[in-house]
């Protein structure tokens, strides 16, 4: 009877055994972000997610956390540098002072149009690109639309170069952003993205410059009357993941990681232009005048920034490189 009883035990244990290691392991990716839930690259993000947990049928999944609860930009690219954060998304401004390289998508009218821009950070530059942040911890994965960033003010439009001098302007924490203005005639001043509201209504700065559909998430429209849509820049953001994580995930883990941020890029690219219509209609709806200056002033006066890249060859010639290349739609197909 003894023995029986053993035999039994042995058996449901065998079949326990058997059961959990059936089980499907999962993995949790903490990704976090400044921006809030309603901007179309939190959007982007979630869609990401969505697919990272279809393609690995519930095997690799991701948490969010939006609005800085997690820190600034810098303070999240510094978590995933000593391994403390999976994954974050800053803009290319940001990262250049981590990867030098970045820099150059930051200069003023660099790309021609969206096409121009697709075809660049979708192409093999731009994969480039994102495996340079590798060698500090950085590895780069896609790069989201952030459109093109313009001038917003509080007492008055900025319809030339002229107009921007003695103003205060807000910065990303970037050596580019602080030369363009610099070279328009205003006076930079680094305020992060979060504390810009405040720094805004107190007087801080003066005026500040980004994309449409941040002007109206961040609801700086409530203090700035004034938007004229220059382009002077066309910034992406960039999704990274800690090279901490990437060394430690599996072929097929990395495989379907990397297939759920380029199928999002798609979506957060319709997401986007979607966003940019509705944003000015809100912000013009709200009491904000809309300006159209002609670019010519502005790219003339930004010139100068150009030369100085003659001194480094690398990145002088990957300015070359991407100015050579045609302005051509991607279609989904070319994406996949």
């Amino acid at each position: 009877m003894k023995l029986k009883l053993i035999g039994f035990v042995l058996l449901v244990n065998s079949i326990c055994l058997l059961s959990c290691s059936g089980k499907k392991e999962v993995r949790v990716l903490k990704l976090a972000h400044e921006l809030n839930e309603t901007h179309p690259v939190h959007i982007g993000m979630v869609e990401m997610a969505r697919l990272l947990d279809e393609i690995s049928e519930g095997q690799l999944t991701m948490d969010i956390y939006a609005n800085g609860q997690l820190g600034k930009e810098r303070d999240l690219l510094e978590l995933l540098q000593i391994g403390s954060l999976d994954m974050t998304k800053v803009s290319a401004g940001a990262l250049e002072n981590f990867v030098p390289e970045i820099k150059v998508l930051t200069l003023p009218y660099l790309f021609k149009d969206s096409a121009h821009t697709a075809q660049v950070l979708q192409g093999p530059i731009g994969k480039k690109l994102l495996m340079k942040g590798s060698d500090y911890r950085l590895r780069g994965l896609c790069f989201f639309d952030a459109g093109s960033r313009s001038f917003y003010s509080k007492d008055a439009p900025i319809e030339s170069p002229l107009d921007l001098a003695g103003l205060k302007i807000r910065v990303m924490n970037s050596q580019s952003a602080f030369d363009m203005v610099s070279t328009l005639g205003g006076t930079p001043t680094p305020v992060s993205f979060g504390e810009l509201y405040t720094a805004l209504q107190q007087g801080v700065v003066d005026a500040a410059e980004n994309n449409p559909p941040s002007f109206y998430t961040s609801r700086h429209y409530e203090i700035c009357k004034h938007y004229s849509i220059d382009e002077h820049t066309t910034i992406p953001d960039v999704l990274i993941v800690s090279t901490y994580l990437w060394n430690s995930l599996d072929e097929q883990q990395k495989t379907w990681l990397q297939e759920a941020a380029d199928r999002a890029v798609h979506y957060q690219k319709q997401v986007w232009a979607a966003s940019v219509a509705e944003s000015l209609a809100k912000v013009k709806a709200a009491g904000v005048t809309v300006y159209y200056p002609k670019k010519s002033p502005f790219q003339e006066k930004v010139a100068p920034l150009y030369a100085q890249y003659e001194k480094d060859p690398e990145l002088y010639q990957l300015i070359q490189e991407i100015k050579k290349i045609e302005s051509n739609p991607i279609t989904l197909a070319d994406e996949r």
